[in-house]
């Protein structure tokens, strides 16, 4: 089995369960008419999270790979204001930490199969690697902002801004994907650009119900 192929399998567990918690996210969101992120929402995404950077590893992909470490660091932080981090096992705790790192120790002291030399010595197309990293970047950016909106609110949240901003990212990636025929991106992006989409629209409709009770009752003469 080439390491090529343990990539694949590793990318498509990663992504199966990435997308499980959007569609989590989203039927409880159907279900309550507006936007809800459950807890299980973040712990989904830390351990996809650490299986992506497995897989940036083995790809030597630097887009996917510095876009992931800096994700997870943010996905254990809404754990913590959510005050669900210290409810987990502390061995789970302790491992979320360590592996991580190890796993980039590992990648840059280099072996047979991955290596920092071979990631940096790789010839992906200066205009293709650009692509993924704007791409990467605005995707990175939403959860930048999420985590800047949610400290100022004291409480983890997924306001409207960021849907639209992993809308665009989404979409950018998903470009970058079919232009390097990367079947996990592909497979992980077409899914999320449609519930992005969708908890866009969820979100303008609750918007407008909570505006409409205030201008009726501006409107109601006395």
């Amino acid at each position: 089995m080439t390491s090529q192929t343990v990539a694949l399998g590793i990318g498509l567990v990663s992504q199966l369960l990435f997308s499980s918690r959007i569609v989590l996210q989203w039927i409880q969101s159907e279900r309550a008419k507006r936007v809800l992120v459950p807890t299980l929402f973040w712990q989904i995404s830390l351990i996809s999270s650490f299986l992506m950077i497995v897989y940036g590893i083995l790809r030597h992909d630097p887009v996917i790979l510095g876009a992931q470490v800096i994700s997870y660091a943010i996905y254990i932080r809404n754990l913590q204001l959510l005050k669900e981090w210290d409810k987990l096992n502390p061995w789970f705790r302790a491992g979320a930490y360590v592996f991580p790192v190890a796993m980039l120790a590992w990648f840059v002291a280099g072996n047979q199969h991955f290596s920092l030399r071979a990631m940096l010595s790789s010839r992906i197309p200066a205009g293709l690697l650009a692509l993924g990293v704007v791409g990467q970047v605005i995707f990175l950016l939403r959860f930048v902002y999420q985590w800047i909106y949610s400290e100022r609110k004291g409480e983890s949240t997924l306001p409207l801004s960021f849907w639209v901003i992993s809308f665009v990212g989404s979409v950018l990636i998903l470009v970058y994907a079919f232009l390097r025929w990367d079947a996990v991106l592909i497979i992980g992006n077409v899914f999320g650009t449609v519930v992005y989409a969708r908890n866009i629209v969820l979100l303008r409709r609750e918007a407008r119900a909570t505006k409409s009770p205030r201008v009726s009752k501006k409107a109601t003469p006395v």
